[in-house]
């Protein structure tokens, strides 16, 4: 082992408990313990709100399935991942003050909170809801946890098993410990260390290759293809590229790790400051992370997985004390995010389906055991879904973003700006959506040239619209009206 790179990363570690073992206090001191373990008591402040924002999206898929991906397709991958950089912008515009109100209102906790008291409290949505959420959330749980894996695995020589099992320990006790505000806290300084991390790492790989006309030129001398926006066999199509906008841009607005931070901020002005910082922060770490992989290619040819990129080309170019604490960035990448999508499925199993249909009259203690009995079985399932991984695990991630994007885009917008859907809509909708994206990717994917989530969320639309002109309007109560 070499521990000049492994004790930074210890030490980062340990400070992240310290944050866990802070919010505890909170836990115990909230007269609201539901609201306070899967929202944070709704205090987020703007910085701490882009950040949290930055460090869920920003995850394994971006720091290591991404730049592994580019490293085999070229810059292509790199002009592709840029559709990223309006995502926290665009999500808090389209959801922001209208969303947030609308959960208040409702006392909303959880998407499916919402989605209930939207659609006349309909448990068949809250049920489709919760399966969509439990099922796919998994896929990119597994895919979080491979990469933390991966990671610690490159940097001690441990066995993948070795290393998937103390990563799990870490993230489950601190997520139990602390809940959401542990998980946004931690995403603060996570962002920050993920936004330090990709500038010292893309500065050093380009020093080490030559500097960047230099490297494009080796890259061009290997494969044409590499400096291209086509990728390195020509698969990158612009109608592949364009649609592909929609699983990482536009579509991001429906998931719902993203949705629960937009009804967690304090004051409209904490919303409008992470629209700013949010988006800087976003460009940023997308852009340099990929330009890594891709600029690693000269320096080191041969690489078997892609997903070893980054903890190689980061210990191969700075030193190894200053690698342990720039690899600490996709160790905080994948952290930030596998803790809100383990507290995300918790939620959903304790607070959607526990609560509402198994025992709505449980006591405050016994809401307490199940949220932390079923976030460490959860954690457990993961680790065990984990232990046969993919070659390349961004497509496992893009493959969760889809269902979701499928199940959840039209109910939630839709709901927001049209008051004439209704739970028909919506069911339909997200049946349509999922059951079709799920055809689409195993058996006609990249159909017509364009993304497998471009048809399922066109027919998940067309479902949602048509369904509720054809059924009885849904009656609100004047209680529930909003102002838009």
């Amino acid at each position: 082992m070499n521990w000049q790179v492994i004790f930074p990363l210890i030490i980062f570690v340990i400070s992240i408990f310290v944050v866990g073992f802070w919010s505890s206090r909170h836990l115990k001191n909230s007269s609201n313990f539901l609201q306070e373990y899967f929202l944070g008591s709704r205090e987020l402040g703007g910085f701490i709100l882009a950040m949290t924002m930055v460090a869920t999206y920003g995850s394994a898929s971006s720091f290591i399935g991404g730049p592994g991906t580019a490293y085999t397709q070229g810059l292509g991958w790199v002009l592709l991942a840029m559709a990223q950089v309006a995502t926290g912008y665009f999500t808090l515009l389209i959801l922001g003050k209208k969303f947030a109100i609308y959960a208040r209102k409702y006392k909303a906790i959880t998407l499916i909170d919402f989605l209930r008291s939207r659609y006349n409290n309909s448990k068949s949505i809250s049920l489709v809801a919760a399966f969509s959420i439990i099922i796919f959330i998994f896929s990119a749980m597994a895919a979080q946890w491979v990469g933390g894996a991966r990671l610690i695995e490159s940097l001690t020589g441990l066995s993948y098993t070795s290393a998937l099992f103390i990563f799990a320990v870490c993230v489950i006790i601190y997520v139990i410990i602390g809940g959401f505000r542990a998980v946004a806290v931690t995403d603060s300084i996570q962002g920050v260390v993920m936004f330090v991390g990709t500038l010292i790492i893309l500065i050093g790989t380009i020093i080490a290759g030559g500097g960047i006309s230099n490297i494009i030129s080796d890259l061009a001398r290997e494969n044409p293809n590499l400096v291209t926006p086509f990728g390195h066999d020509g698969g990158l199509t612009p109608a592949y590229v364009s649609s592909f906008w929609i699983l990482v841009g536009v579509g991001v607005v429906a998931l719902p790790q993203v949705t629960v931070r937009a009804m967690s901020y304090k004051s409209s002005k904490a919303m409008h400051r992470a629209l700013i910082t949010g988006t800087i922060v976003v460009g940023f770490i997308m852009l340099g992370m990929h330009l890594i992989g891709v600029f690693a290619r000269p320096i080191l040819p041969d690489i078997a997985v892609g997903d070893s990129v980054m903890p190689l080309i980061t210990m191969e170019v700075l030193p190894p004390w200053l690698a342990g604490i720039v690899l600490a960035a996709p160790l905080a990448a994948i952290m930030s995010t596998v803790d809100s999508l383990l507290l995300l499925v918790s939620s959903a199993v304790v607070k959607d389906v526990y609560l509402n249909f198994i025992k709505p009259s449980a006591s405050s203690k016994q809401i307490k055991q199940v949220s932390f009995g079923v976030t460490t079985v959860l954690g457990i399932l993961v680790f065990a879904m984990a232990l046969s991984p993919p070659d390349l695990l961004i497509w496992l991630n893009l493959f969760a973003f889809g269902g979701l994007q499928s199940a959840f885009i039209w109910p939630v917008i839709m709901g927001l700006y049209w008051q004439r859907g209704n739970q028909h809509g919506a069911l339909a909708s997200m049946v349509v959506g999922v059951s079709s994206y799920i055809i689409v990717h195993n058996f006609a994917p990249n159909m017509m040239g364009v993304h497998s989530v471009v048809f399922p969320i066109i027919f998940s639309l067309l479902a949602f619209v048509i369904v509720s002109l054809l059924t009885k309007e849904t009656i609100i109560s004047n209680s529930n009206k909003l102002q838009a």
